[in-house]
């Protein structure tokens, strides 16, 4: 456990500047030698470039034992801790954390991480400032039931779009071949819809042609799905966004492809020479046999999503470099970014090109990687990534605070979210701590008003239970504050809010496909669209809840305070997710403060605020 009172790596006192730093920064670090020490030494390991650094601490004119160090000139993962030495020989290490136990000093200590990142490459502020609404294309908005014939895929097309979506396994497989028709003009319909949630991005699942209804299963990387609509409905869709101040952003599924997909062609879709056809086809290169046509890498073992060697030179030039690539046609016929799929699983080299290539044909293109842990240190393949030093990605998908988040409002304890986030805000570079993609509920998790208001585990009951299940008129009154709790901290926190669609609207469901039921248009729970709308507007006109920095009041049990500040605004944040109200009292330096999600007023007496918390409740004083 660490000891405050020797050292603390988020602390002025101890070090500075804080967190991450810019490469060649100088450093400085400070500990309180303990009783009996006769000096200290820190210890710095580069891990990229595989160097120890041992810098003497000398006591300075506070008193603490200090030393300076310069970062490294080039994006380092540096890792450190503290080497203390006594009169008669001894050593002891103080690590993150703390001293090893009595009698285990000989093992090594877990050091702290000291995040070196490029500072001379930008990052647009647009996407991290605003809200952002992920879609998932085929569940949104239909104008019409559109004819899936002649199109790749053994689809079929519902009817009714309040129908049941196909749960059951074909074969012992689950096809997703079943399609309720929602394209890009029902998108473009549902602009003011939008808008009026304050959305400023729209995050797309694909919309490349392919064979099931998610579309992981790329087809045709050049092409629209045509039940979705043309690359004309495309760049209409975007120019009516871009008029509403909203930007586009597309799903990019680059470590595979799907079996039918006119380059692997194992169905005869397209009149191609596809990889499973020849050994002379111009994608053969581009996948892993290991026995031709049948047995070949593919992710996560399923033979429908062949894996791409993405180091190969054809791919590269066809995903990124060439002037006509992938990245760059979708970029100029409207998008703003992408978002890439399953980032752990794409090559840094293969990133630091996608990311060159964006923003060289749009200076703000922005590239938000999904990672669902701490992105400063993932290992993924034995291999320690890189994302955010600066030349791959801009931001991260944050999982971590959506564990957080979910933990807290669920009965947690308040101290254990703030050292969960500050230590992402200490490991992750400011523009990409701020440039995260912040969500509750996304196509791969259960829908968060099941999640916060089931009282059990789901996963044991049958599918035909679980497709039908929704919560009672207790457990959804309880997930509704909860709700409203846990997205009022979203909307709150540095990085950008993203509504997985339809959860504004109310909509449960278990794990996928549960969690992509069509949307209930005319049917939308008024309640929590209100509450969105309201967070939604409070971001958008707040630029201390869009920008501003996070310090946190209190983090007690339930109680959770924390303030977004700019140079000229101040916002606080009170959440009480305990069971029990909780009395609050914090300076305020006017005379009133206002909820900005009620219009309650608190009076303020000798610069004090004072108010009471109820149970699973917040406000968000201005």
């Amino acid at each position: 456990m660490l000891d405050e009172t020797i050292f603390h790596p988020r602390r002025a006192r101890y070090k500075e500047p804080f967190g991450a730093v810019p490469a060649g920064t100088e450093v400085r670090f400070s500990v309180a030698a303990p009783a009996g020490a006769a000096g200290c030494t820190l210890r710095l390991y580069r891990e990229f470039a595989g160097v120890l650094e041992e810098h003497p601490m000398a006591a300075d004119e506070t008193g603490l034992l200090t030393c300076r160090v310069a970062a490294p000139a080039e994006p380092e993962l540096a890792w450190y801790y503290f080497r203390f030495s006594f009169p008669d020989g001894r050593t002891c290490d103080y690590g993150a954390e703390g001293f090893p136990d009595a009698g285990r000093e000989s093992i090594p200590v877990p050091p702290f991480q000291l995040t070196v990142y490029d500072g001379s490459t930008e990052t647009p502020a647009w996407f991290g400032e605003g809200v952002t609404y992920q879609i998932f294309p085929d569940r949104f908005c239909r104008l019409e039931p559109p004819d899936g014939a002649g199109m790749v895929g053994d689809r079929w097309v519902h009817e009714n779009w309040d129908e049941l979506m196909a749960y059951q396994p074909e074969c012992g497989v689950i096809t997703n071949r079943d399609f309720f028709g929602g394209s890009l003009k029902g998108i473009l319909s549902r602009l003011d819809y939008l808008e009026s949630l304050s959305v400023s991005t729209i995050y797309l699942n694909p919309i490349f042609e392919a064979a099931s209804n998610h579309r992981y299963d790329t087809c045709d990387y050049k092409k629209i799905d045509p039940m979705l609509g043309t690359e004309k409905d495309f760049r209409l869709l975007c120019s009516e966004a871009a008029k509403r101040g909203i930007r586009v952003i597309l799903d990019g599924v680059f470590n595979h492809t799907g079996n039918g997909s006119r380059y692997f062609n194992a169905h005869g879709w397209y009149d191609t020479l596809g990889a499973a056809q020849s050994q002379e086809s111009p994608w053969y290169e581009w996948y892993d046999f290991s026995h031709w046509p049948d047995k070949y890498s593919c992710w996560w073992g399923i033979d429908t999503l062949p894996q791409v060697r993405e180091s190969t030179p054809s791919y590269v030039d066809f995903i990124i470099e060439n002037e006509d690539s992938v990245i760059r046609h979708w970029l100029r016929a409207g998008a703003s970014g992408w978002r890439l799929d399953v980032a752990d699983e794409l090559p840094d080299a293969f990133i630091e090109k996608l990311r060159a290539a964006a923003v060289s044909e749009k200076r703000d293109a922005v590239i938000i990687g999904e990672v669902w842990e701490d992105g400063s240190n993932k290992v993924a393949y034995d291999q320690r990534r890189r994302y955010l030093l600066g030349s791959e990605t801009h931001g991260l998908m944050n999982y971590p605070l959506r564990n957080a988040i979910l933990d807290y409002v669920r009965g947690g304890r308040a101290e254990d979210f703030m050292e969960a986030m500050e230590t992402i805000r200490e490991h992750y570079p400011p523009a990409a701590f701020y440039s995260a993609l912040n969500s509750l509920g996304t196509h791969d998790t259960s829908r968060i008003l099941t999640l916060l208001g089931q009282s059990e585990d789901l996963s044991g009951y049958s599918r035909d239970w679980r497709a039908r299940h929704r919560l009672d008129r207790f457990e959804r009154q309880r997930a509704v504050r909860r709700l409203k709790l846990a997205s009022a901290l979203l909307y709150a926190f540095p990085g950008s809010p993203c509504i997985y669609y339809g959860d504004e609207a109310g909509m449960e469901g278990c794990e996928d496909p549960f969690n992509r039921a069509p949307f209930p248009w005319e049917h939308e729970d008024a309640e929590l669209l209100c509450h969105y709308r309201r967070l939604g507007q409070l971001r958008k006109s707040r630029p201390s809840l869009r920008r501003g920095s996070i310090t946190y009041l209190k983090a007690d049990g339930g109680l959770l305070v924390f303030v977004r500040q700019t140079e000229d605004e101040r916002t606080v944040i009170a959440l009480n997710a305990g069971e029990t109200a909780r009395d609050l009292c914090f300076p305020w330096d006017a005379s009133l403060a206002e909820d900005a999600l009620t219009g309650q007023r608190f009076l303020v007496r000798a610069g004090q605020a004072a108010l009471t918390l109820p149970p699973e409740s917040g406000v968000i004083l201005v």
